[in-house]
């Protein structure tokens, strides 16, 4: 492909990109819709609380993708980032949303923006991150950020385990929200005696194997995130 081949096809994805951030941010400026979850009077009904563990996990494994394993930075953990749209907007958009971040050897990427706009919030948030990382203006392209990965260290390693412990904590306090929940529903259920104290029963015994299901998974997934990032 040729350099102009490669120039055009870079410069018609951050228009598109350019395109996308300006409708999120339209998207973000209308009114939410409020929903109301409809409570099941059903005492083994206990979807809230699969729900609720499947979600905490899922975020924990998202929040673990961010994280620098095994002194690797993938330009999804970049992409992934949140950013701050300029001109007053509250709204927070992943950085892949607002540019076009590339690979540029084992120890670079380079990160192209559409306009001037972003480079001050994108790199607020790769600096505010937890990955070290430094982003430097192009001396050539004022649309481009060069992002040197400097190789881990013991310290980095360390924090990295620090940040994966609080997620990990976090997911699991998310785990024993959602029990809490259940177990108020049934509580309340019990008072109102619209199930048999036997049902009610059962049905917490169930939630106590799910949420200790829930919490150990969470668990099993840190000591493996724990030990890639240990790794030399």
């Amino acid at each position: 492909m040729s350099s102009f081949a490669r120039s055009f096809s870079n410069t018609t994805q951050l228009y598109k990109k350019k395109d996308k951030a300006k409708n999120i941010a339209a998207a973000g400026s209308e009114a939410k819709k409020s929903k109301i979850g409809v409570v099941s009077e059903d005492p083994s009904d206990l979807s809230l609380l699969q729900q609720g563990i499947a979600t905490a996990v899922s975020q924990f494994k998202d929040d673990l993708s961010k994280l620098r394993m095994g002194g690797r930075i993938s330009t999804d953990v970049i992409e992934g980032l949140r950013v701050q749209l300029p001109k007053g907007s509250k709204q927070r958009v992943k950085l892949a949303d607002l540019a076009q971040v590339v690979p540029k050897g084992g120890r670079m990427v380079t990160v192209l923006v559409p306009e001037v706009d972003y480079l001050k919030p994108i790199t607020s948030a790769i600096l505010s991150s937890n990955l070290s990382l430094t982003p430097q203006p192009d001396a050539h392209n004022a649309l481009q950020l060069n992002v040197p990965i400097p190789p881990p260290t013991k310290e980095s390693r360390e924090k990295t385990v620090v940040f994966a412990k609080m997620a990990m904590e976090k997911a699991i306090t998310a785990v024993r929200d959602s029990r809490s929940s259940v177990h108020r529903r049934l509580q309340d259920m019990q008072k109102r005696k619209t199930a048999r104290p036997d049902d009610i029963r059962k049905v917490q015994e169930q939630m106590e194997k799910l949420t200790e299901k829930g919490q150990k998974e969470v668990k099993e997934l840190f000591e493996v995130a724990k030990k890639s990032m240990e790794r030399t």
